[in-house]
């Protein structure tokens, strides 16, 4: 079977050229008449179109033109549909974040992870509530994340948590320099556990919560859970999915 593709691609030049050539060689199908998107840019880039196109339900390939492209294929312009036939799937369940200030409540979802960040030089003060049970009554940080099996190896493994399988059915917590209590070094959590952050002297210790790429400030409470209503496929090539790249990512030294 011939695949349908719609091209999209980041503003960097490099992208830019292979989505002109790419389009002349494979045709630039719309997105209601495509069968899979073909992502062109880097990491970040793969984030973005996940989110644009959460809504169509099309399978995503990337091709990488970004400096780490963890989430991204090869790019090579030949032998594209075969290497689209062969590509396996990962299918990712993102997190929805509710955050709570003074303006109210905002949602967003993460694939990556939710990250709570302190705006100024005080440290952040956070209560930590798993399923209604306060677990921390009090968390001295600079900030904590909360990230998917896809996103664990990202902001995740740079503060030094856990890489988790594709398919595993966890979350895990990563805080940011703690510093009391000092020895805490996160937690790996339950899929369907529900957690929620009260933030400690809010006003004095002002806190920001980022879902992806989506930032809201001087937050009070932020609640997270997955959400399994939601379900995007990623296409890796043959011999490089994204348990493949998770497996070999905790053996590099």
């Amino acid at each position: 079977m011939t695949n349908k593709i719609h091209f999209t691609a980041s503003k960097a030049p490099e992208a830019l050229s292979a989505l002109k050539e790419l389009s002349v060689r494979y045709g630039n199908a719309s997105p209601e008449a495509a069968d899979i998107i073909v992502a062109l840019g880097g990491d970040g880039f793969m984030l973005q179109s996940l989110h644009a196109f959460i809504e169509s339900a099309l399978p995503i390939y990337g091709m990488n033109f970004g400096s780490v492209g963890f989430l991204m294929n090869e790019y090579l312009k030949n032998n594209l549909h075969e290497r689209l036939e062969a590509a396996e799937p990962a299918h990712i369940h993102p997190l929805r974040m509710k955050a709570f200030s003074g303006g109210g409540e905002k949602t967003a979802i993460a694939f990556n992870e939710v990250s709570l960040l302190r705006q100024t030089r005080q440290a952040a003060k956070l209560r930590i509530v798993l399923d209604g049970k306060v677990r921390l009554e009090e968390l001295v940080c600079d900030g904590i994340l909360v990230s998917t099996p896809a996103g664990s190896t990202a902001y995740n493994l740079s503060s030094h948590g856990p890489i988790l399988p594709i398919n595993a059915h966890l979350l895990t917590m990563t805080p940011l320099s703690p510093f009391r209590p000092r020895r805490w070094r996160g937690a790996l959590l339950p899929h369907d556990a529900k957690i929620r952050f009260d933030i400690l002297q809010h006003e004095r210790r002002p806190v920001s919560a980022v879902a992806d790429d989506f930032e809201v400030r001087d937050v009070e409470r932020i609640e997270i859970a997955e959400d399994r209503k939601i379900s995007v496929t990623m296409l890796f090539d043959a011999g490089h999915s994204l348990d493949e790249r998770i497996l070999t990512e905790q053996f590099v030294y």
